[in-house]
């Protein structure tokens, strides 16, 4: 009996793929040990569960902020919010600004039907934190909160974006400030991010002070809304701006640098959303595991990518992010 009918074509295309799957000038990613004598390879018992905000998360995924206010908004917004209850995972919504004084593009981010009981959290610039605290409007951002049935806010702070965009805003309080009064104004759990180039060490160690819910590092080597900026501008402003767009520090070093803080008692925040240059699921495991907070990473472009191919090309991307972590636990150590 033929127990493995597939074997006759298998063993042909080994051979015609053979020379072009040859690793000999590729380099080893030296950030592992493989250790393939512990474990079975089916991996269903491999459980990658986390707590976030006291919701469970079947694993450490968080699909980071992205886009709202337009029709291709919506459907991205709810199509990855429809995986994101799927796949039991965690999602950021794009700035909701244009939400604070009407809603005429609610429905572009409303959607909590679709994502179910996942965490779900709206999201602000600290520039229109800042104005709303001047003017004594810092109730709208309850307000925003409450009607996207949101578990609280992402407090994105982006100076060098804002001062890429012609018609950027300005603000006149350190972010910190600002932070630290909506910290104690709101009864709300607050995210604070970075949107492309991360942030250095004294940023680090501030920010953990503060009892946050989660830092997201939106690091260096991913998306850079910076240069994002640029590119839609005039051709001297491109020219003459260009440096500022390659400041910034990476997810990697970002992690040394929170783990340098970890043993400080003055430490409150809760969790790391690793981001900012994660290609796949080894770079999510890899920073994951090296992280000495309980920890999470995030991507926003492959997410982007896929949501806009359609719905089964995003769920079989999440799915092979997820069994990629499982295989990654199962046979990889670090190697410190």
């Amino acid at each position: 009996m033929n127990t493995d009918p597939t074997a006759k074509q298998r063993k042909q295309a080994h051979i015609d793929l053979a020379f072009e799957s040859t690793m000999a000038r590729i380099q080893s990613d030296n950030r592992f040990i493989y250790e393939p004598m512990f474990s079975g390879n089916e991996l269903n018992d491999i459980d990658l569960s986390i707590r976030f905000n006291e919701q469970e998360m079947n694993a450490p995924i968080w699909i980071s902020s992205m886009t709202g206010g337009t029709e291709a908004a919506f459907m991205i917004n709810h199509r990855l919010a429809k995986a994101c209850q799927h796949f039991k995972l965690g999602m950021g919504l794009g700035s909701c600004r244009s939400l604070l004084y009407d809603n005429d593009r609610l429905k572009d981010f409303a959607v909590r039907e679709e994502i179910g009981d996942q965490p779900l959290f709206a999201n602000l610039g600290i520039a229109q934190i800042e104005y709303l605290i001047n003017d004594n409007e810092t109730h709208l951002i309850k307000e925003l909160v409450n009607k996207l049935e949101a578990n609280g806010l992402i407090i994105h702070v982006n100076p060098l974006q804002e001062w890429t965009q012609p018609e950027g805003d300005r603000y006149k309080k350190s972010p910190m400030e600002t932070i630290q009064k909506i910290v104690e104004l709101g009864d709300y759990p607050v995210i604070v991010k970075e949107v492309g180039q991360g942030m250095g060490k004294r940023s680090i160690e501030a920010l953990l002070k503060l009892p946050l819910l989660a830092l997201d590092f939106a690091a260096y080597g991913g998306t850079n809304f910076s240069k994002l900026e640029l590119l839609r501008g005039s051709d001297i402003r491109k020219d003459n701006l260009k440096a500022i767009c390659q400041i910034g520090h990476t997810a990697d070093q970002m992690v040394e640098w929170a783990n340098d803080c970890f043993e400080s008692p003055e430490n409150q925040t809760k969790h790391l959303i690793i981001s900012g240059g994660i290609k796949d699921f080894t770079d999510g495991y890899y920073l994951t595991k090296k992280s000495k907070f309980s920890s999470l990473y995030g991507q926003a472009s492959p997410f982007l990518k896929y949501a806009l191919k359609g719905e089964d090309d995003l769920a079989e991307f999440i799915e092979l992010q997820i069994q990629g972590l499982k295989t990654c636990t199962a046979f990889l150590d670090l190697n410190n």
